[in-house]
């Protein structure tokens, strides 16, 4: 799944970019050559940085662009297509989810290993291999003979795709003067944010017209001119210098945050609110093309258009942080979300699509405050923080996918809120024990102060 964010403040954009993408950033490029021997930064044949107005930087944002919309519309393409995939291959909601969970687990596990490679091979080798691995398979993926090979090829889509963000923030910050970075990033994300969206609706289109497989085709062919653009468009990295891969240094700031009860309650928090949501949106699918509605695989595809409302909830989450605290605005999103999952247990067309709309803005604000949260505990490897957060992330998505399936099967629609209640209670839970730890810090703070 994409992420969003509020791009307002460039000040902090390290710690944004760390915090969504998990990379190991480099020093921000202040425009200068990174040079060796004779060669100096004055040189007339140095290179300089991407900036507006110059040549490279407008073909620049415009590859990342196409290259964000390509994967993420990959990553979620059989989401929208559960209820025709289950019916094409005669199983169960349950079963049909893995060609969902498979992507986004394989996308968690292999995001943080992806990121100290880019490191030694170089962003855009990582980029372009990545790339053309997952947009090879999206063509083979309508093909898959039954739905163990479906599954499959999407494990190794997912596991592709996790080398595009693990690489492309790097990329950025290496290559663009930092004043036109902010600018730069977002226009990668929103590739991001539309991919995820567009994949969605095109798959469901396109299925309603020449069936499931004719979706995922369609997606496919997508995904391959974007990739073809991306190639075309991309500069050579010019200021990217090779790192020797140190495995134990790694492993060693990994566990160091594995050991931090602060960043494991957040990483609890992530990956739970991830799984009320890829509990809703991969099992909304069979609600709405069952009785008593029966919609069509397109207006079912549409439905994901209100994913536009993370958008507005996200960039919200910092001021809710500023007036009512961290915990308090996860608890106004916990609320938020518990509100929508219920108003969407009425058999009313309306009131789902309202639950819809609470449970989107919920989550969308308890996955910034929480994201951000991680990027300012981390004192030293925030890169590994963040890379930590997206793979509990990405595993709450599998999880809940699976899960709130599995639930709808065995008892319907009312199951699939029940599994999505039990994790906002989990969040409640994390959050005030989190609000209990902190008090009980003050008070022994004061206690060895007085002493």
């Amino acid at each position: 799944m994409h992420q969003w964010i509020d791009y307002r403040d460039s000040v902090h954009w390290t710690h944004e970019t760390e915090r969504v993408y998990g990379l190991c950033m480099p020093p921000v490029h202040t425009g200068a050559p990174v040079t060796t021997g004779a060669s100096t930064p004055s040189s007339p044949a140095a290179p300089e940085a991407h900036a507006p107005g110059r040549p490279g930087y407008r073909r620049m944002s415009l590859a990342l662009f196409a290259a964000g919309l390509a994967t993420f519309a990959l990553l979620y393409s059989t989401q929208a297509l559960l209820p025709a995939i289950s019916d094409g291959f005669g199983v169960t909601a349950g079963q049909a989810s893995w060609t969902v969970s498979a992507a986004t687990g394989a996308l968690a596990l292999f995001v943080l290993p992806l990121s100290a490679l880019s490191e030694r091979f170089g962003r855009t080798r990582m980029m372009t291999v990545s790339m053309l691995v997952a947009v090879g398979v999206g063509l083979l993926v309508p093909f898959a003979p039954n739905l163990e090979w479906l599954v499959v090829l999407r494990a190794v889509q997912g596991a592709a795709i996790a080398g595009i963000p693990a690489s492309a923030m790097a990329y950025l910050a290496e290559e663009v003067k930092p004043k036109a970075l902010v600018g730069a990033i977002g226009l990668f994300v929103a590739g991001n944010s539309i991919g995820g969206m567009s994949g969605r609706l095109v798959t469901g289109w396109a299925a309603q017209a020449w069936g499931w497989r004719g979706g995922l085709l369609a997606v496919g062919v997508m995904a391959l001119a974007c990739a073809a653009a991306f190639l075309v468009l991309l500069p050579r990295a010019r200021f990217f210098r090779p790192a020797s891969l140190n495995p134990r240094a790694v492993g060693r700031t990994v566990a160091g945050h594995l050991r931090d009860p602060l960043l494991l309650r957040l990483y609890g928090i992530g990956a739970l609110f991830m799984t009320v949501f890829g509990a809703v949106y991969t099992v909304i699918g069979y609600r709405l093309v069952d009785e008593p509605f029966s919609l069509g695989q397109g207006v079912i595809g549409s439905i994901f258009l209100i994913y536009l409302v993370g958008t507005v909830s996200s960039a919200a989450a910092g001021q809710l942080v500023a007036r009512a605290g961290r915990r308090g605005a996860l608890y106004l999103a916990v609320t938020t979300t518990a509100l929508g999952l219920l108003l969407s247990l009425a058999d009313s067309l309306a009131a789902i699509l309202v639950g819809l709309v609470l449970i989107t803005a919920g989550f969308f604000a308890g996955h910034a405050v929480a994201s951000a949260a991680v990027s300012r505990t981390a004192t030293s490897g925030r890169a590994q923080a963040s890379a930590l957060y997206q793979s509990a992330y990405y595993l709450g998505s599998s999880a809940g996918g699976t899960l709130g399936a599995l639930a709808y099967h065995s008892a319907g629609w009312a199951a699939t809120v029940g599994i999505a209640l039990l994790a906002v209670l989990g969040v409640v839970s994390i959050t005030l024990y989190g609000s209990h730890a902190a008090r009980a810090e003050r008070r022994h703070g004061s206690l060895a102060a007085a002493r």
